[in-house]
């Protein structure tokens, strides 16, 4: 009886001890492992950011800032410190008459021409303008002329005859009415030439000022 009772008890040892050592690797191999993460995770948000990297970058512009000077810090010419002529000595061809638009720095210091001037035909000194304004001709390209007091820039301006559109309603013209480029007065050159009140009919265009 009593090795049966030793028996027994050696048998619930054992299997308690196994049991034991189940529960003790089944807790082993359901426990997560720490290298689950790629290493290169955080490599990659430690990074700089691509989009960062493909914001260009800001360039200076070229263009007179709103303060009326260049990025070289010149002002630009105003008609208050210009005079205004034209040379139509350059001659015509086919109906048209082409001049030479010359503005003049009359002022004290140097200043620029920066682009085209407005042109339009006009009955007077201080008339309305009379048909339509001159049309740009992109011909000659768009250039900073500097201006020391004294000299001159010019633009080529091109006349066509009115005669030339028979749908176009005549009217006689004084003179060209002259805004610098960027300005908003004018100059005033006595010239007598027949304009078009039509507004649809361009008789003038012009090109960018020209170093003289």
């Amino acid at each position: 009886m009593t090795n049966m009772r030793v028996k027994n008890g050696l048998l619930l040892t054992m299997a308690a001890a196994s049991v034991f050592l189940l529960s003790g690797c089944f807790q082993t191999q359901a426990q997560p492992s720490g290298s689950a993460v790629p290493s290169d995770t955080a490599s990659a948000s430690s990074s700089p950011s691509a989009s960062a990297s493909s914001t260009p970058a800001s360039s200076g512009s070229a263009t007179p800032s709103s303060t009326g000077t260049t990025p070289s810090g010149v002002a630009l010419c105003k008609a208050g410190s210009l005079t205004a002529s034209v040379d139509s000595t350059g001659g015509g061809a086919a109906g048209s008459v082409y001049m030479k638009l010359i503005l003049t720095n009359s002022g004290t210091q140097p200043c620029v021409l920066n682009g085209f001037p407005g042109v339009s035909l006009t009955s007077g000194p201080a008339g309305d303008p009379i048909g339509a304004a001159a049309a740009r001709d992109d011909l000659q390209p768009v250039t900073q002329v500097l201006l020391a007091p004294g000299k001159a820039g010019f633009a080529q301006l091109r006349y066509t005859q009115a005669g030339n559109y028979p749908e176009c309603t005549q009217a006689p013209a004084a003179g060209f009415r002259v805004y610098p480029p960027e300005d908003t007065a004018s100059l005033f050159i006595p010239q007598q030439y027949t304009a078009c009140s039509n507004t649809n009919i361009n008789l003038l265009t012009v090109q960018a000022f020209q170093a003289g």
